[in-house]
């Protein structure tokens, strides 16, 4: 899981990169970002080893599991949580 600090004023984007998991040759064919309510997921794209999402707003000194769904060309499937830490920066 990896941690970030995001001030609630900011729009940020985070990088979840997958290429360390994925078998040789295999690629990202799928990808969704789930957030829970409070931050808002401005958008998301990925590439074949990468998914990037940008995110806004979130409610000051507050917590949220950024959750991030892969299918591969292998149809494996597997998540990634980042922990998003709304403070002021």
């Amino acid at each position: 899981m990896s941690r970030y600090i995001k001030d609630p004023q900011a729009v940020l984007d985070f990088v979840v990169d997958w290429s360390l998991w994925l078998a040789t040759g295999e690629t990202i064919t799928a990808s969704t970002i789930t957030a829970p309510p409070g931050i808002t997921v401005d958008s998301d794209t990925f590439t074949g080893t990468t998914v990037t999402y940008w995110l806004s707003g979130g409610t000051l000194n507050t917590a949220y599991n950024i959750v991030n769904h892969i299918t591969t060309s292998a149809g494996r499937q597997d998540d990634r949580t980042d922990l998003v830490n709304s403070q002021n920066r």
